[in-house]
């Protein structure tokens, strides 16, 4: 009714506006659309009396037309870019800094978060505290894990079967505070290491921190374990706490040249990490400035420009897509023809 009323000399304006162009009647009928959608609010503070064209009703008509106008903009698509650093971790193929960025099979697991590179698993989400992309080595560290400036219970750590990360043999997990009807005591299990690793043991039971766990400092390493089960520790494995009943783990990696002195003891957890996946396609991405990346519902190789814009080659010769200059145009083209119908309307 309104778009009757309001727009009875819509065929005058259509007729003074051909000059114009094509690209002006794509923005005319969305702004039309924007006025029928709001069609009975109008209706409520401009009466019957008032049609058709009046000067009030014009000056509604230009308010609903100027807040359609604004949102157009934000309908234009964006493509997300790729960093190649989150925080002080430098970030390469193949994890990713964004969603879309790296390898699909590694996005689920690895992701930067507020600065902050992360691991995730079922069982947590940890910090990434270096990568190693040289060996393909990574080292991530549980917030709540026990180290000897700290120590406090602690949760489970699992390891996907389906991940395309391995833990390392370097490691040497320690479980403290543990049960002496612990399954890891049962003398036809074999699960603890009763060699070097008392040593381990008295390292870390000599740190004040394990007061935290309800031990006093330089007490009895009976309820501790360096954990050394028979099996490897491949994709799949889990250390469930509840099940060891034990209070707290740590995960030592490194002694820093003092085998004698927790305190420089180098604490995390190392994996390595399968490199299989870098390929010609990607190589050849990089080498024109692009990040290696995914797109789509197959989540199929894209090469990640600087400026935003996904290709399936390279970013030789790509222009700026949505983003930089040409979404500035798109921008600024739209406005002009929003405002050209806006003062047609008034005036005319």
């Amino acid at each position: 009714m309104l778009f009757r009323l309001c727009f009875s000399g819509t065929k005058k304006i259509i007729t003074s506006t051909r000059k114009i162009g094509p690209s002006f009647f794509s923005n005319f009928y969305l702004l039309l659309y924007f006025v029928i959608l709001f069609e009975p609010f109008v209706l409520l503070s401009c009466p019957l009396s008032m049609f058709p064209f009046t000067k009030p009703c014009r000056i509604l008509l230009f308010l609903f037309l100027l807040h359609a106008l604004q949102a157009i903009p934000s309908i234009i698509p964006l493509n997300g870019k790729c960093r190649d650093k989150c925080g002080s971790v430098p970030i390469k193929f193949p994890f990713g800094s964004d969603s879309g960025c790296g390898h699909p099979d590694f996005a689920r697991y690895i992701k930067c978060s507020f600065g902050t590179l992360q691991f995730s698993t079922g069982t947590g989400i940890y910090a990434v505290s270096s990568i190693d992309y040289s060996s393909n080595t990574i080292v991530i560290t549980d917030p709540l894990m026990s180290t000897c400036s700290s120590m406090q219970n602690s949760g489970s750590f699992t390891l996907e079967r389906k991940s395309p990360f391995t833990l390392l043999p370097d490691n040497i997990f320690v479980l403290l505070g543990c049960s002496t009807t612990s399954p890891v005591f049962d003398r036809n299990t074999d699960f603890c290491d009763t060699g070097s690793g008392l040593n381990v043991c008295r390292g870390l039971y000599s740190c004040r921190s394990v007061e935290g766990i309800g031990l006093e400092p330089n007490g009895a390493i009976s309820t501790c374990c360096v954990y050394d089960p028979p099996s490897a520790l491949g994709p799949g494995y889990g250390l469930d706490l509840p099940k060891l009943q034990c209070s707290s783990y740590s995960a030592v990696n490194g002694f820093g040249g003092d085998e004698g002195d927790p305190m420089k003891w180098q604490y995390g957890i190392s994996l390595q990490y399968n490199n299989s996946y870098y390929s010609n396609a990607c190589k050849n991405c990089e080498d024109s400035g692009g990040f290696c990346g995914f797109s789509g519902l197959d989540e199929s190789f894209a090469c990640i420009c600087q400026n935003g814009m996904n290709t399936t080659i390279n970013c030789y010769g790509r222009g700026y897509a949505w983003s930089g200059t040409w979404r500035h145009k798109i921008q600024t083209k739209v406005w002009m023809g929003g405002f050209l119908l806006l003062w047609t309307m008034l005036f005319l």
